[in-house]
Formats: structure tokens, C-alpha cells, sequence
């Protein structure tokens, strides 16, 4: 595999989408697939699922195409995803609940392990069998569970503040749910999620 430096961070986007469908390809119980199949499939040339996976190695065979079971589990190596990230929640509100609930995480490699709210109202509240905890908290139970990962559901006026504690308190990947921009050290991934911004995005091709 290439150095991680030397690999494109588009490529690395979309090897989850690449993940997803061998996943349903498992689920259909297909042996084996190919790039054309794929691509046709998720809307990529096969040119290009090629060269994304060339980046990492050599998976397929001339004639027979790729192992899916293979190939998932590779995939789910080179992402880091074949063991379990504990995760924490930022934001008890609706967002956060919906994120706390969710159960499509654990067999994708991410279990919610707490969860954090500064409203005292919500604080000691049990959400899918965790309990709210204040931000005082935040950092002990960080280290505890040695989490890396963590979610920010909170509104965007606290996002910033949000995220510096994180940091402080040892993470180093954060998905963030307010529709704001934070700063954070180079070592720290980021990745956005504001329906908004997509809906926007789609609009300007309607009528």
C-alpha cells in the first residue's frame, strides 16, 4: 500500500462507498464481483474503482474479478473499521437522541459510548441505555473509554468551544453536525454534515 501522505483523500472518500456495496453484495450472497459491476452500481467508471483500489494493492483477478468477501475485508482494514472506535455524543437534543439511537453503527465499527449535554435538564436523562453526562465530565470519561471519535450535535454557537475541549481531551476525528466551519489542529480529521448545505446544492438544478 502507498503511503497514506500519497493517496488522494477523494480515493479515501470513497472507499466506504465501495465498503457499503460489497456489504450488499455479501447480503445477496455474490461470490464474486467485478469494477464494471461496481460501478454500474454506485455511478463510478470501473476505470476509476480500479485505480482507487490500485492505491492499496492488488485485489482482483484477470477473468474472475474480485473475492467480495475478500475485498470487503480488506477495505474495512485499510479504514481502520475492522475493529470497534468507542464513540462520544456532543448535544442531547433531538439530533443527538437520533444519533444515540442509531443502530446502524456497531456493525459498521462504531459503538456511542457517552454522551454530553451542558442543559441541566437533560443532564442524568438515559438516552438508549446512556446516561447525559455534564461537560465537567467530559474529560475523565474521554480518557476512560479511550475515546477518538466524537460527534457534535450542538447548536453552532457552541460548536467552536465544543470542539476545543475535544481536543484538549485527546480526540482526533470529529463529525460535525452545526452548520459552522471550526478550527482545529492539522492532526485532528474533520468531516461536515448540514442537510442544508446539500439541499442547496441540489436546488440550483431545479425549476
Amino acid at each position: 500500500m502507498g503511503s497514506i501522505r500519497n493517496i488522494p483523500d477523494i480515493v479515501v472518500g470513497r472507499l466506504p462507498i465501495y465498503l457499503r456495496a460489497l456489504d450488499r453484495l455479501i447480503l445477496e450472497r455474490r461470490e464474486y464481483t467485478s469494477s464494471h459491476e461496481l460501478g454500474e452500481r454506485l455511478g463510478i467508471s470501473s476505470a476509476q474503482i480500479r485505480k482507487d483500489l490500485s492505491h492499496f494493492g492488488e485485489f482482483g483477478k484477470q477473468g474472475t474479478g474480485y473475492n467480495v468477501a475478500y475485498l470487503f475485508d480488506q477495505i474495512r482494514q485499510i479504514l481502520h473499521v475492522d475493529r470497534e472506535w468507542p464513540m462520544a455524543v456532543i448535544g442531547a437534543g433531538d439530533l443527538g437522541r437520533a444519533l444515540v439511537h442509531y443502530r446502524g453503527f456497531v456493525p459498521r465499527g462504531f459503538r456511542v459510548v457517552c454522551v454530553f449535554d451542558t442543559d441541566p435538564e437533560r443532564i442524568g436523562e438515559e438516552i438508549a441505555g446512556l446516561k447525559v453526562q455534564p461537560m465537567t465530565e467530559l474529560d475523565e470519561t474521554i480518557s476512560t473509554h479511550r475515546v477518538q471519535v466524537a460527534m457534535i450535535s450542538v447548536p453552532l454557537e457552541a460548536a467552536q468551544a465544543v470542539a476545543n475541549q475535544l481536543v484538549e481531551a485527546g480526540v482526533k476525528a470529529i463529525l460535525n453536525y452545526a452548520p459552522i466551519t471550526i478550527a482545529v489542529p492539522e492532526s485532528v480529521q474533520v468531516q461536515y454534515i448540514d442537510p442544508v448545505v446539500h439541499l442547496q446544492h441540489m436546488t440550483f438544478y431545479l425549476k
